[in-house]
C-alpha cells in the first residue's frame, strides 16, 4: 500500500469537496484513520471537518470538532461555514456562540457567516450583537465583515442602520458597492441605486458584471430608460457585450421598458446563450403583450434543445392565458409533465392562472389541488379564475381559507382586487362592501384606484349609478380612468346619460385620445334615445382625428384562427354562415324571441336595426363554430369588446336549443352557456332589476304583482313568456337554482323592500310570497 503524506491527503480532502463527492471523502477518512496516528495533524483535523459540513453532514462535522483536541477559529469557522452553506442557520449562530463560550475569538472569516446567518433568520437583535463583538474584537474594520455586517442590516430593513454602516466601512471594495447596489434594488429602491452607481464612477471605480446586473436591474425596476441605455454603452467600452449575464440583464431591461425590438437585437447578437437568455426574452415577450412569439420562442428553444426551465414554461403558460389559447397551454402544461417540472410552486401557479383565464374553471381547480405546495400566488390565481367566471361564493369560499380566518397564507392587495371583482360581476354589493370596509381595518391594506373601481362597477352593475357617484366623490385618491369608466358603463347600461356626459368630461380630461371613452359616450346617448347628441359625439371624434377601435370575434378550427368582424362577408364559408343565422333566428322567433334594437347604435328605421345586431361579429363566429365543430365540442369564442345584451341572449338560445356548450370570452370576463343559461347568472336580471328600482323608488308598488305572477307561474312551467308594462317587450325568463349566497343577497335584497315604510299590506303579502320561494333557493335569472 501506497503511504499518502498529510499534505495528499489534505489534497484530496479539497477533491472531494470540489467535487461534493462524499464517497471520496470517505475513503480519505479512513486512510487517514489507518495511516496516521490518532489524533490527525490540526491542519487534517479542519480539512475533514470542512468535507463534512460542506457536504451537508453537519452531525459528523460536530464530532469531529469535539474530538479535536487542538481546535482553533479554524476548526469552528470550518464548522460554521458548512452550516451557513447549506442553510443551517440556527446551528451555525449556536455554534457561533459554542466557540465564544469556549474563549476562542472569531476571525475576519467567522464573522461574515456569522452576519449572513443573522440576515437569513430575519434577527436584527443578533446581527447587532454580532456586530457590538466585532467592534470590540476589532475586525469591523475589515471591508469583508464591514460589507457583511451592512448587508446583514440590509435584509433585516434597517435602513438607518445600514447607511451608517456604509458610511463608516474606510475602504469600500466592489463587492461592498455591489451590496449597495443588490440591496437598494431588493428593498424597492432602484433610483437610490443608481444614484450609487454614479457616485461609484466618479471615484473610479470598475465596474464587473455583478455590478451591471444589478444597475439594469436598478432601471428595469424604475423604467429608467435614459440610463439604461448609457451604461448599455458603457458596457460596450468597457468590453462586458460578451458576457451572458450583463446580456441577459439588459433583454430584462428593455423589455421591461417597452423597448422589445432592443430585447430581440441583444439577444440575436448573443454569441452564447444559456437557458437564463432564453428564459428572460419569453418574459419579455409576455410583458410586451407578444404572445404569439413569446410561444414561437419556445418552440424554438426545444428545436435548439435548450434546457426547459420551470420559468420559461411559467412565462410561456401566462402567454397562452393571454391569449385565451386553450390548445397551446394544454400542450405547455404536456410538455412541463414531460419536463418534469410540473409540480414546481411557478408552473403550478400558472397553469391554475392559464386554465382560469381560458375559461377552464374545473381544468384550474385540478391544477391547483394537484399542486404539493401552494402560496398566495396560488391562491390569488384561482380566485381571481372564480372572479373571471362571477362564481362569487367559491370566490369568498377561499378567500376565507387564508389569514386571519384560516390557515392559508394572509391576502394582499391583488387578493382583494379579484375578490371585490368577483363581487361585482356577481352583483353581490353585500359582501363586496364588508370586504372593501375590512380592508385597512383588519387587514392593514390601504385601498388603492382598482379596488375603487371595483367598488363603482359593482355599485353601477346592481343599478345603483347614483350611490356609485357619491362614493367617487368621497374617494380620498383622485379617482382614475377605471374608476370614471366604471362609473360610464354604468350609465350605458341603466340609461342615466346626465351622470355619464360627467364622467365622459373627467374621462376626457385623463386621457383624450382614447376612442373608447368617446364610443361609450355616444353609445349612452344612443341606449337614452338620444340620437342627435350621439351622432355630435362621433363628428367630433372625426374632427380630432380619433378612430374608433374595430370589434372582432375569432374562433380556433383545427388549429386555425377564423376572425370575424360585424357585418363581415368575406369568409369563405359565408354562405353557409348566414343560412346557419336565418335558420337559427327563426327558430327565437318562432319561440318569442324580439332583437333588442336599442343595441343597435344609429338612427335607424327598425328593420335596418334589426338586420344591424343581427350581424354583429360574435354570432358570425358562433355560427360558423357550429359548423365547422363537430357535436360534442364546445364552441370557444374571443371578443375583443364586451359581447352586447342581445348577443347574449342569443347565445343563451342557441346553447340550450342545439344542445352545445358555448365559451365566450370578452374584454371582462367569461360567458359560459349552457342549456339555455348563462354562468354571469345574469345578475342584471329582471327581478334584480325590478328589486333595486323598487329600492331607487323609481317605479311604482304595482309592479310587484307582476314579479308574483311571473314567479308562480315559473314554477308551474319553467319557462315564462310575459309583456311588461308600456314597452312591448317580450320578456323570457327562465327558473333555475341558484347559487347559496346569491339567493340570501336577493332575499336580503326583498328583506329590506319588506320593511319599507308605507307598502301597502297586499304587497307586503307579495313579497313574503317571493320571499318564500328565494328561501327554497330558486331565483329567477336571463
Amino acid at each position: 500500500m501506497t503511504l499518502l503524506t498529510a499534505n495528499a491527503l489534505g489534497s484530496l480532502l479539497g477533491n472531494a469537496i470540489s467535487t461534493t463527492s462524499m464517497r471520496l471523502g470517505r475513503v480519505v477518512h479512513a486512510r487517514i484513520v489507518k495511516t496516521l496516528d490518532s489524533p490527525p495533524p490540526p491542519f487534517l483535523a479542519n480539512y475533514l471537518i470542512n468535507m463534512y459540513s460542506k457536504l451537508d453532514h453537519p452531525d459528523s462535522a460536530r464530532l469531529l470538532l469535539r474530538l479535536t483536541p487542538s481546535r482553533n477559529v479554524v476548526s469552528w469557522t470550518s464548522l460554521v461555514s458548512g452550516l451557513v452553506q447549506n442553510g443551517h442557520f440556527s446551528s451555525a449562530l449556536l455554534e457561533f456562540l459554542e466557540m465564544r463560550r469556549e474563549g476562542v475569538f472569531p476571525n475576519d472569516f467567522t464573522f461574515p457567516c456569522a452576519f449572513k446567518a443573522a440576515a437569513s433568520l430575519r434577527s436584527p437583535v443578533t446581527g447587532k450583537q454580532i456586530h457590538a463583538l466585532s467592534v470590540k474584537c476589532g475586525r469591523i474594520l475589515d471591508v469583508f465583515v464591514g460589507c457583511s455586517a451592512f448587508d446583514m442590516y440590509c435584509k433585516t430593513k434597517l435602513r438607518g442602520d445600514a447607511r451608517k454602516m456604509f458610511d463608516e466601512i474606510p475602504q469600500r471594495n466592489l463587492a461592498t458597492w455591489n451590496a449597495f447596489l443588490s440591496n437598494s434594488v431588493t428593498d424597492g429602491r432602484p433610483r437610490e441605486a443608481a444614484g450609487a452607481f454614479i457616485e461609484f464612477r466618479k471615484i473610479g471605480g470598475h465596474p464587473n458584471s455583478i455590478t451591471f446586473c444589478a444597475f439594469l436591474n436598478a432601471c428595469s425596476d424604475g423604467l429608467l430608460l435614459s440610463l439604461g441605455e448609457q451604461l448599455h454603452g458603457l458596457v460596450f467600452r468597457c468590453g462586458f457585450d460578451t458576457d451572458v449575464s450583463v446580456c441577459n440583464g439588459l433583454i430584462d431591461f428593455y423589455g421591461k421598458c417597452n423597448k422589445i425590438h432592443c430585447s430581440e437585437t441583444v439577444f440575436a447578437e448573443m454569441g452564447t446563450k444559456n437557458a437564463v437568455s432564453w428564459c428572460s426574452l419569453v418574459a419579455a415577450y409576455v410583458q410586451n403583450h407578444e404572445d404569439e412569439k413569446a410561444y414561437l420562442l419556445l418552440l424554438r428553444s426545444r428545436k435548439e434543445i435548450v434546457e426547459t426551465s420551470d420559468f420559461m414554461i411559467s412565462s410561456t403558460l401566462s402567454a397562452c392565458a393571454g391569449m385565451a389559447g386553450l390548445e397551446l397551454g394544454r400542450s405547455v402544461h404536456a410538455h412541463a409533465v414531460k419536463a418534469c417540472v410540473e409540480s414546481t410552486i411557478f408552473v403550478g401557479s400558472a397553469l391554475v392562472d392559464m386554465y382560469g383565464k381560458c375559461g377552464c374553471i374545473e381544468d384550474s381547480e385540478q391544477a391547483f389541488d394537484e399542486m404539493p405546495e401552494k402560496n398566495l400566488v396560488t391562491m390569488n390565481s384561482l380566485i381571481g379564475g372564480y372572479a373571471h367566471q362571477g362564481q362569487v361564493d367559491m370566490s369568498l369560499a377561499l378567500f376565507d381559507q387564508m389569514a386571519p380566518r384560516g390557515s392559508g397564507p394572509a391576502p394582499n392587495y391583488m387578493t382583494f382586487v379579484s375578490v371585490l371583482s368577483a363581487c361585482s360581476r356577481a352583483g353581490d354589493v353585500e359582501n363586496g362592501m364588508k370586504i372593501f370596509d375590512s380592508m385597512k381595518s383588519c387587514y392593514g391594506i390601504e385601498p388603492g384606484a382598482e379596488h375603487y373601481s371595483c367598488v363603482v362597477d359593482m355599485l353601477g352593475r346592481a343599478g345603483m349609478v347614483e350611490r356609485a357617484y357619491e362614493f367617487i366623490k368621497k374617494m380620498p385618491i383622485q379617482p382614475t380612468i377605471s374608476v370614471w369608466g366604471a362609473l360610464q358603463n354604468a350609465c350605458r347600461m341603466h340609461s342615466k346619460p346626465h351622470l355619464g356626459v360627467l364622467a365622459a368630461e373627467n374621462l376626457f380630461k385623463l386621457d383624450p385620445k382614447d376612442s373608447g371613452n368617446h364610443v361609450l359616450l355616444s353609445n349612452t346617448f344612443a341606449a337614452a334615445g338620444r340620437w342627435a347628441e350621439a351622432n355630435t359625439v362621433r363628428e367630433e371624434m372625426k374632427g380630432v382625428g380619433i378612430k374608433k377601435g374595430t370589434g372582432y370575434s375569432w374562433i380556433t378550427v383545427k388549429n386555425q384562427v377564423h376572425t370575424f368582424q360585424a357585418k363581415d362577408i368575406s369568409h369563405r364559408m359565408n354562405k353557409e354562415i348566414q343560412t346557419m343565422l336565418s335558420k337559427l333566428r327563426n327558430e327565437m322567433e318562432a319561440a318569442g324571441y324580439k332583437p333588442d334594437l336599442k343595441l343597435s347604435l344609429y338612427d335607424l328605421e327598425e328593420e335596418e336595426k334589426a338586420a344591424e345586431v343581427a350581424h354583429h361579429s360574435e354570432k358570425l363566429a358562433l355560427a360558423f363554430g357550429l359548423l365547422a365543430l363537430p357535436l360534442g365540442v364546445p364552441i370557444r369564442i374571443t371578443k375583443n369588446l364586451r359581447i352586447c345584451g342581445d348577443c347574449h341572449s342569443f347565445f343563451k338560445f342557441v346553447s340550450g336549443s342545439v344542445k352545445r356548450d358555448i365559451i365566450v370570452r370578452d374584454n371582462n370576463r367569461f360567458h359560459r352557456f349552457v342549456g339555455g343559461t348563462c354562468s354571469c347568472k345574469d345578475y342584471c336580471s329582471y327581478l334584480r332589476r325590478i328589486i333595486v328600482m323598487i329600492m331607487l323608488k323609481e317605479i311604482s308598488y304595482k309592479m310587484i304583482d307582476s314579479v308574483r305572477e311571473l314567479v308562480e307561474r315559473g314554477m308551474e312551467v319553467g319557462l315564462v313568456r310575459r309583456d311588461f308594462g308600456d314597452s312591448g317587450t317580450t320578456v323570457k325568463k327562465q327558473l333555475t337554482w341558484y347559487h347559496t349566497s346569491k339567493y340570501k343577497f336577493v332575499k336580503g335584497l326583498l328583506w329590506r323592500l319588506y320593511e319599507i315604510k308605507g307598502m301597502k299590506m297586499e304587497s307586503k303579502m307579495v313579497l313574503w310570497r317571493i320571499i318564500a320561494i328565494v328561501e327554497r333557493g330558486v331565483s329567477l335569472i336571463g
